[in-house]
């Protein structure tokens, strides 16, 4: 069984008197409930239950990856005082079946060495056995006082009703793009970076709400960067991201209603190996913050803010163009042409057919 590791909050460390280097997902990992974005609906109970020591015995936390799961069960397992020696971590993909478990459940039964507790971390929970899930059920239903379980799942679905109605389930969101670009941001300046506001946005989107996978992202970035001022050009390069240019001579070309230009510039994306779904997400955002600006001025700072000087001078002139053809009829087929090109045979042909429909 794996012990937990200890993780130190910088992004190197000295190791025999060499400089190693930490990944961002370790450096930045939270080490206390205060180091927890977006998440007060797990953090405000587990604290509660803390200062009036009314713990469970068994917990389920549940949520997509990244969201820091295994953090908060460490977390959790360090406030209530519990020693290394007494923190075991499971890996139940790997550790999943029936003797798997049979031994987990012998060891419960020792004392723990220095702890009230013996806390035992099950990630990726939902991996477990049939077989193993019921050699589990009874320790789990009635453990030693001494014991403490927490199974982490990304699929709660899979984990079974019996196994779920003896936990405190506690299910994670996703964080929106506006925590996750804010995020970037800050890890960027910390780590001595300049990123700019659309260059965050980019990252966030791409993390698809997970906040270790737009740690990843960054680290990316970083390891392309020439200097320490970070432009949206350098994240799309870093990320093999559609280029924004691409994405404004499009949204130009249909607020002139030049269905030709549009297509020659759809052809031009396709042509170098752009993931098409990501290139229609950037577009539905550009025509968006477009309608925006002209419809709703009060948002414009927001906007501004969100953007970034250069791409909302863009957009700001887009959104003042007299007989613009863009409108909420335009966002409308672009919205269906997305819900249609994951399934296409031809990601690039949903575009084109909501060029023409819109010509």
């Amino acid at each position: 069984m794996n012990r937990l590791s200890i993780f130190l909050p910088v992004s190197s460390s000295w190791y025999n008197g060499r400089m190693t280097h930490q990944s961002l997902y370790r450096a930045y990992r939270p080490h206390g409930f205060n180091d927890l974005v977006g998440q007060d609906q797990i953090v405000k109970p587990l604290t509660e239950q803390l200062a009036t020591k009314k713990v469970g015995h068994a917990y389920l936390f549940a949520g997509s990856r990244g969201l820091g799961k295994t953090s908060v069960a460490r977390i959790f397992a360090r406030e209530l005082g519990t020693d290394d020696r007494d923190l075991y971590e499971i890996d139940a993909a790997s550790n999943n079946s029936v003797d798997d478990i049979r031994a987990l459940t012998e060891q419960v039964y020792t004392l723990p060495f220095n702890s009230t507790y013996k806390v035992y971390i099950l990630d990726e929970a939902h991996m477990l056995s049939k077989g193993a899930w019921n050699a589990f059920l009874k320790t789990l239903e009635e453990p030693p006082a001494h014991a403490l379980f927490i199974l982490a799942t990304t699929e709660l679905e899979k984990v079974p009703e019996t196994v779920r109605s003896r936990c405190q389930v506690f299910e994670f969101k996703k964080p929106t793009r506006e925590v996750l670009s804010t995020m970037v941001a800050t890890i960027a300046k910390k780590e001595g970076y300049t990123l700019e506001p659309a260059g965050a946005d980019l990252v966030a989107m791409l993390a698809d709400g997970s906040y270790r996978d737009a740690l990843s992202v960054l680290e990316k970035v970083f390891a392309s960067a020439n200097d320490k001022k970070l432009t949206l050009a350098e994240v799309e390069l870093a990320t093999g991201a559609p280029k924004h240019a691409l994405v404004h001579a499009f949204v130009s070309a249909l607020s002139l209603g030049k269905t030709d230009d549009a297509l020659g510039v759809i052809h031009a994306t396709s042509s170098q190996d752009v993931d098409m779904n990501l290139y229609l997400t950037l577009v539905l955002e550009h025509i968006r913050a477009i309608l925006l600006v002209r419809h709703a001025p009060e948002l414009r700072k927001e906007i501004q803010a969100d953007l970034g000087e250069d791409v909302y001078t863009e957009v700001e002139a887009l959104a003042r163009v007299a007989d613009s053809k863009l409108s909420h009829k335009t966002l409308k087929v672009f919205l269906d042409a997305a819900s249609r090109i994951r399934f296409s045979p031809v990601p690039v042909l949903p575009l084109e057919l909501a060029v023409l429909e819109l010509a």
